[in-house]
C-alpha cells in the first residue's frame, strides 16, 4: 500500500463529529513530516465523500483550503451537522479532535 492509500485508509477511519489534523495522519502513517503531502492528497481526494477530507483540519484546528461544494465555509457546514464543536472559526480539539 502506497502511503497515499495508507492516508486515506485511515481518514476514512475518522467518525462523525470527530476531526484529525494534517499531522496527525502524517505521524499515523509513519512520516511526521508529512503534513503537507498529507494536505494535498485531501485536496486531490477522488472518492469524497466516502474518504472524508473535510474531517481534517490544520493543527490549530483552523479549516485551510478546502476545495469541495462551499469551499471553507461548506466544510464548516459539514462539520457542524456532524456534531464537531468549535471556538470562532476554530474546531475545539480538546473536545472534537479524533484519538487513535
Amino acid at each position: 500500500m502506497t502511503f497515499r492509500e495508507k492516508v486515506y485508509e485511515i481518514t476514512k477511519q475518522i467518525p462523525k463529529g470527530k476531526v484529525a489534523t494534517y499531522g496527525q495522519l502524517a505521524r499515523l502513517v509513519g512520516n511526521a513530516k508529512a503534513a503537507r503531502a498529507v494536505g494535498t492528497f485531501m485536496r486531490v481526494n477522488p472518492n469524497a465523500p466516502h474518504t472524508p477530507c473535510h474531517r481534517v483540519v490544520a493543527q490549530d484546528g483552523s479549516l485551510t483550503g478546502y476545495s469541495g461544494v462551499g469551499g471553507v465555509a461548506g466544510k464548516k457546514k459539514m462539520l457542524l451537522t456532524e456534531g464537531v464543536f468549535f471556538q470562532g472559526d476554530k474546531v475545539d480539539l480538546s473536545r472534537s479532535g479524533w484519538q487513535k
